[in-house]
């Protein structure tokens, strides 16, 4: 295994704590169950599949990377390529006779295992001078062999079970190249392909749940400079703005990471993100489902039923690493997580005056406006308080509630003005029999002058 410099492994720790997040992103989604429908369709982002297994796939064999960085005198490139691979786990119970058969549910006091696909995490590194690439592209190959094992499953002292493993050979390939950018200062185009080369093809009866045992799963890259620095590709400076232009990016996107004005460190990410991104600090741990507000996903999590949390500690062991943070959470954790603000903008202020305590516009003062009075044209008609109404809502902009009205009848009770000049007619629907305690209360149903048409006589 290559060692990475002292220097630069401390920026990649520093830097995992956002690769983590990739990696595991969606390993495992609440309720963190096996048998749950959307834990079936298992590893979402990143999945490099073996190149037998069909160009027309959604999924493909490689990703490519591209970007510009600005080496310095004899500085050294750290690669660092990390993936999961998928470890299928087989659940088997001890028959009467002291043999195994397969089960599908192994149930013990405090879990319930099922079958699983673990995720192993692998990494492949790599050190090398940056002017080594100048002379050509740098092709790393790396074989992962396959292999087995198994664990016994004791309750009380004695054997239940066991668990047995097994990992398909995984190969591929790893292609670094640079090439001189022209421009007022030196900069060089790298291009980091990642390839699956695995030499399998699927039988007739097999789907991406053959492929995935020899798929780089999440696959991702660290990229790091001894000395020198990356251009961001999403916010280049100028003189780089055509350059980095000309990037191509395949399947992956580049972005710094670090801590804000840090450059010397880029994750190519299946999972487009912007510079420098951060892992709240708020965040009680990894929860692997970022679809979910951490508030509400741990809520949910502690509210699970005690089966429930048993099934979830069986399918894995991050699972079960959930279930036990949100049932440990303090209150003062799950507090944090409430209402954070994360950034403030300036609001312009109203113009100073005798009448500041006022808000900046107040419909009930402005002259120009007079809801019972106002009209509005519809369809070359005047509609305003009073006027009937036939009631055609816009799939665009309403909600369900409002659909279900397609075609009745309803009365004008004011026309309505926002600040941002659209129009709203207020209308109580004709037939309703609560239709005049909603006009006592000043409740009514809100439509845009096109999603009604004037009646005859009204």
């Amino acid at each position: 295994m290559t060692v990475i410099p002292p220097g630069l492994a401390a920026r990649f720790t520093a830097a995992r704590q956002i690769a983590d997040a990739v990696l595991l992103e969606g390993y495992v989604l609440y309720p963190y169950r096996a048998s749950s429908a959307k834990n079936r369709l298992r590893w979402q982002f990143g999945v490099l599949v073996p190149p037998g297994y069909g160009k027309d796939r959604a999924e493909h064999s490689y990703q490519r990377t591209e970007c510009l960085m600005e080496p310095r005198g004899g500085d050294r490139l750290a690669v660092e390529l990390r993936f999961l691979r998928a470890q299928r786990r087989t659940v088997q119970q001890t028959t009467a006779d002291g043999s195994f058969e397969t089960v599908e549910r192994l149930s013990l006091a405090d879990r319930v295992l099922a079958p699983w696909d673990e995720g192993v995490e692998e990494r492949i590194e790599l050190l090398l001078p940056v002017d080594e690439l100048a002379d050509g592209e740098v092709v790393r190959a790396f074989r992962l062999p396959a292999g087995a094992d198994e664990e016994a499953v004791r309750e009380d002292g004695r054997q239940v079970g066991r668990l047995l493993r097994r990992r398909e050979q995984l190969d591929g390939v790893l292609r670094l190249s640079t090439q001189e950018v022209p421009g007022p200062y030196r900069a060089v185009r790298l291009t980091a392909v990642v390839e699956n080369t695995a030499d399998w093809r699927p039988p007739d009866d097999t789907g991406r749940d053959g492929a995935l045992p020899r798929a780089l799963v999440s696959a991702h890259l660290l990229l790091g400079l001894e000395r020198g620095s990356f251009l961001s590709v999403t916010d280049p400076p100028e003189w780089a703005r055509a350059a980095v232009a000309e990037c191509r990016n395949e399947h992956t996107w580049p972005v710094l990471v670090g801590g804000e004005g840090r450059d010397d460190i880029l994750l190519s990410s299946p999972i487009i993100l912007e510079d420098h991104p951060q892992v709240a600090p708020e965040s009680p741990g990894v929860l692997y489902d970022a679809t979910e507000i951490d508030e509400i996903l741990a809520l949910r999590t502690a509210a699970l039923t005690d089966q429930e949390k048993r099934e979830a500690r069986g399918t894995d062991d991050r699972a079960g690493a959930v279930i036990d943070l949100a049932d440990s959470m303090p209150a003062e954790v799950l507090e944090r997580l409430h209402g954070t603000v994360r950034a403030l903008r300036e609001v312009t202020a109203p113009p100073a005056g005798p009448d500041t305590d006022r808000p900046w516009w107040d419909p009930g003062n402005d002259p120009a406006v007079d809801p019972d009075h106002d009209q509005v044209l519809v369809d070359g008609r005047q509609v305003g308080a009073g006027s009937r109404v036939l009631l055609k809502p816009g799939r665009r902009r309403t909600d369900a509630q409002d659909l279900f009205l397609h075609g009745r009848t309803a009365l004008v009770e004011a026309v309505l003005h926002d600040v941002d000049g659209s129009v709203h007619l207020a209308v109580t629907v004709e037939g309703d029999p609560g239709a005049d305690l909603w006009r006592a209360q000043g409740r009514f149903r809100y439509f845009q002058p096109d999603e009604v048409e004037p009646l005859e006589g009204a």
